[in-house]
């Protein structure tokens, strides 16, 4: 089944190039272009689709706050003209960031890349002993099993995500809030405004830290009311 893609760019020969190399894919349906970027979003709210192609400057509301405002985001493919908005396209997990003038050798390479991502995330039968987050790390999308996870570092715009299978902590840029949202709540606990923890990986809890197999974490004064849930 073809991949469903929306473009959005406030240029009609830029909306008009991406019409003709998307043409070339038969593996891509562009189901709506918009000239404005808030009936974009507002089409997006309405109907989920795989792929957006999405400009980033725009007069009424840029390609970076659309994708923000969007609830069930798809993959993402930024088009721009400008360099600079490099480092928010990473922050929120973008397939890929094409310059204008757009080369189609360019183009092939994100979309391929967007393919072979919704391919993996598809082909695995998630059972319970599977679920599993994705995150952006070293340049490409990676999988991580939940019951991996022995705790997350916050370190800035950052995460360390420490896992009991590997010495070496996965780096991703997110926030503490973003991977939350990911997380199962009955799994996992913020103890402190820098980590969040696996409850099964817990070892014992005792004068305010969180004893786990590799690491000793302190419990927040903010997040005391965590050790007498434990007790209950």
């Amino acid at each position: 089944m073809a991949l469903k893609c929306v473009a959005i760019d406030d240029e009609p020969l830029a909306l008009e190039l991406i019409k003709t190399y998307v043409a070339r894919f038969p593996g891509l349906q562009l189901v709506q272009v918009f000239e404005d970027a808030l009936s974009g979003a507002e089409y997006l709210k309405q109907n989920p689709v795989d792929l957006l192609f999405v400009d980033v400057n725009m007069p009424d509301i840029t390609g970076v706050e659309l994708v923000r405002s969007l609830v069930n985001s798809p993959m993402i493919i930024f088009t721009t003209a400008y360099r600079n908005y490099a480092f928010e396209s990473y922050e929120l997990q973008a397939i890929d960031y094409l310059l204008k003038p757009i080369d189609f050798t360019r183009f092939t390479a994100a979309v391929e890349k967007a393919v072979d991502f919704h391919k993996y995330k598809n082909s695995i039968q998630e059972s319970t002993n599977d679920e599993s987050i994705y995150v952006y790390s070293e340049y490409k999308m990676i999988k991580i099993l939940l019951r991996d996870i022995e705790y997350i570092e916050s370190m800035g715009d950052y995460l360390k995500i420490y896992l009991t299978n590997n010495d070496k902590p996965t780096l991703t840029l997110m926030t503490m809030k973003k991977v939350l949202e990911k997380l199962p709540q009955d799994q996992f606990a913020r103890i402190h405004r820098s980590f969040i923890v696996a409850l099964n990986k817990i070892k014992s809890i005792h004068n305010r830290k969180v004893n786990l197999a590799n690491a000793e974490l302190p419990i927040g004064d903010a997040y005391s009311s965590f050790i007498n849930q434990q007790k209950g």
